[in-house]
């Protein structure tokens, strides 16, 4: 009997379909018709669990026993969650700033934490040394083409519920891997003259700087509050992605991001983090107004489609901190 269940959890992918909903309020302020495709209230409460349930499944058909990932907190808790429903044990490996609610949620989905190291990338070189024992398969956050190919499933949710495409999607980039799956999602349906506005806030900002250099970047250090966003280098396949689409990479203040976040938790009574306070930025800052000024959009634009990626890492208390942190009321 288990073994049956156990086949027919790895067949079934661990996500769900997530709502995609016209917001008045953003479209109000846009000026356009601004869907949210709501990636926060996955089972693991970011789009992360796409493409990390897709490849958690396909290690447990190569016979892995324990796997490892290291994250900023969204990555860890989709592979968690995706380690409890094959039945297999986890580890999860986390800066040690990692806020407490996140280290709550990863114990209670049975997972062993760990915190190491000040930023991602100090806790992803411990999460590999862990896998070298036998069995153990570490669990890229987002650089992994099995990674990009979970993600891409969030392209073929928008061209069931749309139809036709929209006049933008904006997302938010950190290490780069939801940029990557969109972008193999858009190619796959047709969709790749839709333009894609990738935004990272200031500090966290390794797309835009590998951008400008035309090549991967390392940032000397992460500054920004969205630690969600937090790798010093991007996955060079995002990078490879700006020869094939229309992206444009834009970067906003953190303050911006934060006043996002109050601003939607006013609008839509969701709470996100400033990870995905970015991508809304380019709403409330009136971002996507200037690019349309600036010629670097269509000024015709009809609609636009924002990823609310998610909120794992942020509370009522924790907003109000970020803002007093920041300077806002």
């Amino acid at each position: 009997m288990e073994s049956s269940l156990t086949s027919c959890a790895r067949a079934e992918p661990f996500h769900t379909i997530t709502p995609l909903l016209e917001s008045w309020a953003l479209s109000q302020v846009a000026g356009m018709t601004v869907f949210l495709k709501y990636e926060n209230v996955q089972p693991a409460g970011s789009f992360k669990i796409q493409g990390i349930g897709h490849f958690c499944q396909e290690m447990a058909k190569k016979g892995c026993r324990h796997l490892v990932c290291s994250s900023g907190g969204n990555a860890g808790i989709a592979a968690a969650y995706a380690a409890r429903k094959l039945g297999i044990p986890a580890t999860i490996v986390l800066p040690e700033g990692t806020s407490p609610q996140v280290v709550r949620r990863l114990q209670g989905e049975g997972a062993e934490v760990q915190l190491t190291g000040k930023v991602w990338d100090e806790a992803s070189l411990k999460a590999q040394e862990l896998a070298k024992r036998d069995g153990w398969v570490n669990v890229p956050p987002f650089d992994h083409p099995l990674i990009w190919e979970g993600h891409a499933s969030l392209v073929r949710e928008l061209k069931a519920a749309l139809g036709t495409p929209p006049g933008a999607l904006v997302l938010a980039v950190g290490g780069g891997g939801l940029l990557a799956g969109v972008s193999a999602g858009l190619a796959e349906v047709g969709w790749q003259h839709v333009p894609i506005i990738a935004v990272e806030t200031q500090g966290a900002h390794c797309f835009n700087a590998a951008i400008k250099a035309g090549r991967l970047v390392t940032l000397p250090d992460i500054t920004s509050v969205a630690k969600s966003l937090g790798a010093k280098t991007v996955a060079a396949r995002a990078l490879a992605c700006t020869q094939e689409l229309e992206i444009i990479s834009e970067v906003v203040e953190d303050v911006q991001a934060v006043s996002a976040v109050q601003q939607f938790l006013d609008d839509e009574r969701m709470l996100v983090e400033p990870a995905c306070g970015a991508a809304l930025a380019v709403i409330y800052s009136g971002l996507l107004e200037r690019l349309q000024a600036e010629g670097r959009l269509s000024p015709s634009l009809a609609s636009v489609v924002v990823i609310v990626c998610g909120g794992n890492s942020v509370d009522s208390g924790g907003l109000q901190a970020l803002k007093a942190q920041l300077g806002q009321s």
